[in-house]
Protein backbone atom coordinates (compact mmCIF):
# COMPACT_ATOMS: atom_id res chain seq x y z
CA UNK A 1 0.00 0.00 0.00
CA UNK A 2 1.31 3.57 -1.00
CA UNK A 3 0.53 6.17 0.92
CA UNK A 4 0.98 9.91 -0.54
CA UNK A 5 2.59 12.10 1.91
CA UNK A 6 2.94 15.19 -0.81
CA UNK A 7 0.46 17.66 1.07
CA UNK A 8 2.41 17.63 3.91
CA UNK A 9 5.07 20.46 3.32
CA UNK A 10 1.74 22.69 2.12
CA UNK A 11 0.32 21.81 5.48
CA UNK A 12 3.37 22.79 7.56
CA UNK A 13 3.58 26.22 5.78
CA UNK A 14 -0.17 26.83 6.72
CA UNK A 15 0.16 25.62 10.17
CA UNK A 16 3.33 28.10 10.36
CA UNK A 17 1.82 30.52 8.97
CA UNK A 18 -1.21 30.34 11.68
CA UNK A 19 1.10 30.12 14.28
CA UNK A 20 3.02 33.27 13.25
CA UNK A 21 -0.22 35.01 14.03
CA UNK A 22 -1.27 33.52 16.94
CA UNK A 23 2.03 33.44 18.60
CA UNK A 24 2.57 37.61 17.18
CA UNK A 25 -1.21 38.02 18.91
CA UNK A 26 -0.48 36.30 22.19
CA UNK A 27 3.04 37.73 22.62
CA UNK A 28 1.35 40.90 22.82
CA UNK A 29 -1.57 39.60 24.86
CA UNK A 30 -2.12 41.11 28.61
CA UNK A 31 -1.59 38.35 31.58
CA UNK A 32 -0.62 35.57 28.69
CA UNK A 33 2.13 37.95 27.34
CA UNK A 34 3.90 38.42 30.07
CA UNK A 35 7.68 37.81 31.05
CA UNK A 36 6.38 36.07 34.60
CA UNK A 37 4.75 33.86 32.26
CA UNK A 38 6.15 30.45 31.39
CA UNK A 39 7.86 30.75 27.86
CA UNK A 40 6.23 26.95 27.52
CA UNK A 41 3.53 28.00 28.84
CA UNK A 42 2.15 30.74 26.08
CA UNK A 43 3.93 28.07 23.28
CA UNK A 44 1.90 25.39 24.29
CA UNK A 45 -1.24 28.15 24.25
CA UNK A 46 0.16 29.19 20.86
CA UNK A 47 0.68 25.92 19.47
CA UNK A 48 -3.12 24.88 20.69
CA UNK A 49 -4.74 27.41 19.53
CA UNK A 50 -2.90 27.46 16.25
CA UNK A 51 -3.80 23.78 15.61
CA UNK A 52 -7.43 24.44 16.65
CA UNK A 53 -7.45 27.15 13.51
CA UNK A 54 -5.83 25.76 10.85
CA UNK A 55 -8.15 23.28 9.84
CA UNK A 56 -10.70 26.03 9.77
CA UNK A 57 -8.28 28.04 7.65
CA UNK A 58 -6.51 25.62 5.85
CA UNK A 59 -7.86 26.86 3.03
CA UNK A 60 -7.59 30.24 2.99
CA UNK A 61 -3.83 29.83 2.41
CA UNK A 62 -2.65 29.19 -1.22
CA UNK A 63 1.34 28.43 -0.57
CA UNK A 64 3.66 27.12 -3.14
CA UNK A 65 6.52 25.06 -0.96
CA UNK A 66 8.63 25.83 -3.73
CA UNK A 67 8.44 29.74 -3.97
CA UNK A 68 9.74 31.15 -1.20
CA UNK A 69 9.44 34.53 -1.70
CA UNK A 70 5.65 34.55 -1.44
CA UNK A 71 5.93 32.23 1.58
CA UNK A 72 7.55 34.82 3.62
CA UNK A 73 5.72 37.92 2.55
CA UNK A 74 2.58 36.17 3.95
CA UNK A 75 4.94 34.91 7.14
CA UNK A 76 5.28 38.80 7.46
CA UNK A 77 1.55 39.44 7.00
CA UNK A 78 0.04 37.17 9.24
CA UNK A 79 3.30 38.93 11.84
CA UNK A 80 1.60 42.14 11.38
CA UNK A 81 -2.07 40.79 11.59
CA UNK A 82 -1.21 39.25 15.01
CA UNK A 83 1.03 42.79 16.24
CA UNK A 84 -2.63 44.53 15.30
CA UNK A 85 -5.06 42.41 17.08
CA UNK A 86 -2.46 41.91 20.21
CA UNK A 87 -1.41 45.57 20.62
CA UNK A 88 -5.60 46.54 20.80
CA UNK A 89 -5.67 44.41 23.00
CA UNK A 90 -2.63 45.76 25.29
CA UNK A 91 -3.88 49.35 24.70
CA UNK A 92 -7.53 48.76 25.89
CA UNK A 93 -6.15 47.51 29.17
CA UNK A 94 -3.63 50.22 29.48
CA UNK A 95 -7.11 52.44 30.36
CA UNK A 96 -6.74 51.23 33.50
CA UNK A 97 -3.14 52.33 33.79
CA UNK A 98 -4.32 56.02 33.16
CA UNK A 99 -6.74 55.67 35.81
CA UNK A 100 -4.49 54.47 38.33
CA UNK A 101 -1.88 57.32 37.51
CA UNK A 102 -4.42 60.15 37.84
CA UNK A 103 -6.34 58.79 41.34
CA UNK A 104 -2.84 57.83 42.57
CA UNK A 105 -1.75 61.83 41.94
CA UNK A 106 -4.62 62.98 43.51
CA UNK A 107 -4.57 60.62 47.09
CA UNK A 108 -1.00 61.77 46.96
CA UNK A 109 0.42 58.36 46.18
CA UNK A 110 1.62 58.99 43.09
CA UNK A 111 5.17 58.61 44.64
CA UNK A 112 4.47 54.83 45.96
CA UNK A 113 5.25 52.78 42.85
CA UNK A 114 5.63 49.19 41.92
CA UNK A 115 6.51 46.67 39.26
CA UNK A 116 3.85 46.57 36.58
CA UNK A 117 3.50 43.02 34.71
CA UNK A 118 1.85 44.43 32.39
CA UNK A 119 4.00 46.89 31.09
CA UNK A 120 6.98 45.70 32.37
CA UNK A 121 8.08 48.78 34.08
CA UNK A 122 7.50 50.76 37.56
CA UNK A 123 3.87 52.15 37.53
CA UNK A 124 1.79 53.76 40.46
CA UNK A 125 0.36 51.08 43.07
CA UNK A 126 -3.30 51.95 42.35
CA UNK A 127 -2.57 51.38 38.36
CA UNK A 128 -1.25 48.11 39.42
CA UNK A 129 -4.11 46.79 40.99
CA UNK A 130 -6.77 48.13 39.06
CA UNK A 131 -4.45 46.64 36.08
CA UNK A 132 -5.00 43.21 38.13
CA UNK A 133 -8.42 43.42 39.22
CA UNK A 134 -9.59 44.13 35.20
CA UNK A 135 -7.66 41.13 33.97
CA UNK A 136 -8.95 39.26 36.55
CA UNK A 137 -12.51 40.37 35.72
CA UNK A 138 -11.99 39.61 31.89
CA UNK A 139 -11.23 36.03 33.16
CA UNK A 140 -14.02 35.63 35.82
CA UNK A 141 -16.69 36.66 33.03
CA UNK A 142 -15.29 34.94 30.34
CA UNK A 143 -14.32 37.90 28.21
CA UNK A 144 -11.27 36.14 27.08
CA UNK A 145 -13.39 33.95 24.67
CA UNK A 146 -13.73 37.34 22.97
CA UNK A 147 -9.89 36.62 22.12
CA UNK A 148 -10.07 33.32 20.70
CA UNK A 149 -13.32 34.78 18.51
CA UNK A 150 -11.84 37.59 17.71
CA UNK A 151 -8.76 35.24 16.39
CA UNK A 152 -10.90 33.24 13.81
CA UNK A 153 -13.14 36.34 12.58
CA UNK A 154 -9.82 38.15 11.49
CA UNK A 155 -9.01 35.64 9.08
CA UNK A 156 -12.55 37.62 7.70
CA UNK A 157 -11.26 40.82 8.52
CA UNK A 158 -8.18 40.11 7.62
CA UNK A 159 -7.55 37.47 4.82
CA UNK A 160 -4.12 35.36 4.36
CA UNK A 161 -1.93 37.15 1.61
CA UNK A 162 -3.65 40.40 1.91
CA UNK A 163 -1.83 43.05 3.52
CA UNK A 164 -3.83 45.22 5.88
CA UNK A 165 -4.26 48.66 5.02
CA UNK A 166 -2.14 50.98 6.70
CA UNK A 167 -4.69 53.22 7.02
CA UNK A 168 -6.70 51.12 8.90
CA UNK A 169 -4.70 49.32 11.38
CA UNK A 170 -3.17 52.72 12.47
CA UNK A 171 -7.02 54.31 12.30
CA UNK A 172 -7.77 50.67 14.89
CA UNK A 173 -4.51 52.14 16.92
CA UNK A 174 -5.25 55.40 17.39
CA UNK A 175 -9.10 54.99 18.07
CA UNK A 176 -7.82 52.20 20.64
CA UNK A 177 -5.76 54.83 22.00
CA UNK A 178 -7.88 57.74 22.62
CA UNK A 179 -11.02 55.32 23.83
CA UNK A 180 -8.70 53.97 26.14
CA UNK A 181 -7.23 57.78 27.32
CA UNK A 182 -10.73 58.33 27.59
CA UNK A 183 -11.87 55.55 29.66
CA UNK A 184 -9.02 56.37 31.76
CA UNK A 185 -9.99 59.52 32.77
CA UNK A 186 -14.02 59.07 32.59
CA UNK A 187 -12.80 56.27 35.80
CA UNK A 188 -10.84 58.37 37.70
CA UNK A 189 -13.27 61.61 37.45
CA UNK A 190 -14.56 61.01 40.88
CA UNK A 191 -11.17 61.45 42.11
CA UNK A 192 -10.69 64.26 40.05
CA UNK A 193 -14.16 66.00 41.25
CA UNK A 194 -12.54 65.33 45.07
CA UNK A 195 -8.98 66.44 44.36
CA UNK A 196 -10.50 69.34 43.54
CA UNK A 197 -12.97 70.49 46.21
CA UNK A 198 -10.06 69.13 48.65
CA UNK A 199 -7.66 71.20 47.96
CA UNK A 200 -9.82 74.11 47.30
CA UNK A 201 -10.88 73.37 51.02
CA UNK A 202 -7.36 73.26 52.08
CA UNK A 203 -6.57 76.98 50.69
CA UNK A 204 -9.32 77.90 52.43
CA UNK A 205 -8.04 76.51 55.50
CA UNK A 206 -4.45 77.85 55.47
CA UNK A 207 -6.00 81.39 54.56
CA UNK A 208 -8.25 81.08 57.95
CA UNK A 209 -5.24 78.95 59.65
CA UNK A 210 -1.27 80.36 58.24
CA UNK A 211 -0.01 78.66 61.64
CA UNK A 212 -1.26 75.49 60.46
CA UNK A 213 0.79 72.61 59.00
CA UNK A 214 -1.49 71.93 56.52
CA UNK A 215 0.44 69.11 54.08
CA UNK A 216 0.43 66.83 57.52
CA UNK A 217 -2.73 66.74 57.89
CA UNK A 218 -3.55 67.06 54.20
CA UNK A 219 -1.68 64.40 53.55
CA UNK A 220 -3.17 61.52 55.50
CA UNK A 221 -6.81 62.66 55.18
CA UNK A 222 -6.26 62.82 51.78
CA UNK A 223 -5.12 59.12 51.40
CA UNK A 224 -7.95 57.94 54.18
CA UNK A 225 -11.13 59.74 52.22
CA UNK A 226 -9.72 58.63 48.82
CA UNK A 227 -9.81 54.89 50.16
CA UNK A 228 -12.91 55.16 51.20
CA UNK A 229 -14.15 56.79 47.98
CA UNK A 230 -12.57 53.92 45.87
CA UNK A 231 -14.36 51.39 47.90
CA UNK A 232 -17.69 53.16 47.10
CA UNK A 233 -16.93 53.30 43.49
CA UNK A 234 -14.55 50.47 42.63
CA UNK A 235 -17.43 48.47 41.59
CA UNK A 236 -19.11 51.16 39.03
CA UNK A 237 -15.03 51.43 37.64
CA UNK A 238 -14.86 48.01 37.40
CA UNK A 239 -18.49 47.52 35.32
CA UNK A 240 -17.71 50.73 33.09
CA UNK A 241 -14.40 49.48 31.83
CA UNK A 242 -15.97 45.87 31.37
CA UNK A 243 -18.56 47.61 29.14
CA UNK A 244 -15.42 49.32 27.40
CA UNK A 245 -13.35 45.90 27.00
CA UNK A 246 -16.13 43.97 25.64
CA UNK A 247 -17.08 46.49 23.04
CA UNK A 248 -13.78 46.66 21.65
CA UNK A 249 -13.07 42.96 21.37
CA UNK A 250 -16.83 42.54 20.20
CA UNK A 251 -15.73 44.76 17.29
CA UNK A 252 -12.72 42.97 16.42
CA UNK A 253 -14.93 39.58 16.79
CA UNK A 254 -17.84 40.83 15.11
CA UNK A 255 -19.16 37.25 14.87
CA UNK A 256 -17.99 35.82 17.89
Amino acid sequence: MRIDVSFLPALAAAFLLVFARVGTMLMLLPALGEQNVSARMRLTFALVLAAVLLPLHRNAYRIDPAALGPALVTLIEEILVGAVLGLTARLTISALEVAGAVIAQQLGLGFVTGFDATQGEQGAIVGNFLTMLGLTLIFATNMHHLVIAALNDSYMLFAPGDLPSVGDAAALVTRTVAGAFRIGIQLSAPFLAFGLLFNIGLGVLSRLMPQMQVFFVALPLSILVGFMLLVLVLGAMMGLFLDYAGGVLSALAPHG
